[in-house]
């Protein structure tokens, strides 16, 4: 495996561990009875995957490049075997993100309570990095327990959203692959190809946006509210990382080809209509 791999897989793996952490802060934020500071949480916890993803993009397009420029049948399977290693360790990154959850609900709960007293996540932040408070936070650390996963039941969670779910997280991290890959089958109309990862996307982004957010939410709010018990949120929690897990393994896998040839034929009809 060459060093340029081995980074991005390092940053695959920590965008998916954030992302997968992210789910956890419903938890935290029913506990806390603050949802709306939770969710605050979320988009500040997501900035380690928005900066994971600028350094790993070019390193992606000059993995894409060296295989245009040896320009063989073997350099595109290969090419398409490392993007398939990415996606493995993108699982990796949302197994551990579900590892770490009872520790990271611990930890975001005294976080969200020191929010409140302060009003400014830099000075949390600052907080947590004292040498003593630092030291607490590495002594927090908890294994999950086998116990915890006795109260979680799918009886009382919408089965609907956990499978958009699923297909949510599949698509979502194949899209820029795909749309890569298939720059590498049409290097003359690769700036088209990468553009087009939006098509792909963009079928996520509709599924999540009207599928899976809202019934989650819904649930979290009843919570809070005292309709639904903490348990039907942990319920939820685990099975979207779960979800996860299962759609970054399978189904990205599946996916890769199919949509890349996807993106590759609508390249190819945008290359008619402008020629």
């Amino acid at each position: 495996m060459d060093i340029s791999l081995i980074i991005i897989c390092f940053f695959t793996c920590l965008i998916h561990t954030t992302e997968s952490l992210a789910y956890s802060m419903r938890l935290a934020g029913v506990r806390t009875k603050q949802i709306a500071i939770a969710m605050a949480f979320v988009t500040s916890t997501l900035l380690v995957s928005r900066l994971s993803n600028m350094f790993q993009a070019p390193l992606l397009g000059a993995m894409v490049d060296t295989a245009i420029l040896a320009n063989t049948a073997e350099s595109l399977v290969l090419l398409e075997s490392k993007f398939r290693i990415i996606i493995i360790f993108a699982f990796f990154g949302a197994f551990l993100g579900a590892f770490l959850t009872p520790t990271v609900v611990f930890l975001f709960q005294k976080a969200i309570l020191h929010f409140q007293d302060t009003g400014s996540i830099p000075h949390v932040i600052a907080r947590g990095l004292r040498p003593k408070n630092f030291i607490k936070i590495v002594c927090s650390f908890r294994f999950p327990s086998f116990s915890s996963f006795k109260s979680i039941s799918i009886k009382n969670v919408p089965k609907g959203f956990l499978i958009a779910n699923v297909l949510v997280t599949s698509i979502y991290v194949i899209g820029v692959l795909c749309s890569l890959l298939a720059g590498a089958f049409l290097p003359e109309f690769r700036s088209t190809a990468l553009q087009l990862s939006g098509i792909v996307n963009g079928m996520a982004t509709i599924l999540f946006t009207i599928f899976v957010d809202p019934p989650g939410a819904r649930v979290t709010d009843q919570a809070v509210n005292g309709k639904r018990s903490e348990e039907d949120v942990r319920s939820v929690v685990f099975y979207l990382q779960v979800g996860k897990m299962l759609g970054i393994l399978v189904f990205a896998q599946l996916f890769l080809k199919p949509f890349s040839n996807y993106i590759m034929w609508v390249t190819e009809m945008i290359k008619q209509w402008v020629s």
